[in-house]
């Protein structure tokens, strides 16, 4: 009997917040930051590539670095890989958003 009555209440417990969590999640209340997309510009340096500065403003866009290359490209309406050096490049960046 309180094998039964153990198993009973660790059912509803875990039920009870297992349950309300994969609620949140479901409902995208917890673990889903909201991202603020924002633009800036910036100069091109020496040794600088798309590439690379794909590497540095991907971070949180949820793209690859070759997806944000692409979108670089688009943006700054390249036909080519290649830039120079005093050059300036639209970038966009992902901030996680402050929720009140």
């Amino acid at each position: 009997m309180k094998q039964l009555i153990m198993l009973t209440l660790t059912v509803l417990l875990g039920s009870h917040f297992c349950g309300h969590s994969l609620m949140n999640v479901l409902a995208g209340e917890v673990g889903t930051p909201s991202l603020e997309k924002y633009y800036t510009s910036i100069e091109i340096m020496n040794g600088d590539s798309l590439w690379s500065i794909a590497g540095r403003y991907a971070e949180n866009s949820g793209m690859t670095t070759a997806q944000y290359v692409q979108e670089l490209k688009s943006m700054n309406r390249l036909k080519e890989d290649t830039i120079h050096s005093g050059q300036h490049l639209t970038v966009a960046y992902y901030v996680e958003s402050q929720e009140k």
